[in-house]
């Protein structure tokens, strides 16, 4: 499997497993001038920016240690765009990121909830 076939198929599978979870998926592949979010979602009253990172082996480390800062100003800058274009000024806001290591197989899935924050600068 290629890396786009991985990349959509780790996408899809984050959408089931946040959803399982009691997420709402409001978006997929948000794209704009800034950069693309994976997911868009509620969960309660928040809404959620969430990064998939998926991986074939563990060779590189964990899925996600990849969301670096240089990625995570990417996001913060698509998310700032998305709050503006759907006017959601008031509404909690979160950043997650969620890894799927693929073994034999099998996925293993982490989410880290609150995975950086929005900072000036």
């Amino acid at each position: 499997m290629d890396r786009a076939a991985i990349g959509r198929r780790g996408e899809d599978e984050a959408a089931r497993f946040l959803e399982s979870r009691g997420y709402k998926v409001l978006e997929r592949n948000f794209r704009c001038r800034y950069g693309e979010i994976d997911l868009v979602a509620r969960d309660g009253q928040a809404v959620v920016f969430i990064e998939v990172k998926t991986r074939g082996s563990d060779r590189f480390g964990a899925p996600t240690a990849s969301v670096d800062s240089k990625k995570q100003k990417k996001i913060l800058l698509t998310a700032q765009f998305y709050i503006e274009s759907n006017r959601l000024f008031d509404s909690d806001l979160r950043f997650d990121v969620v890894g799927i290591q693929i073994n034999d197989g099998k996925l293993v899935f982490e989410l880290v909830k609150n995975a950086f924050e929005a900072t000036e600068g």
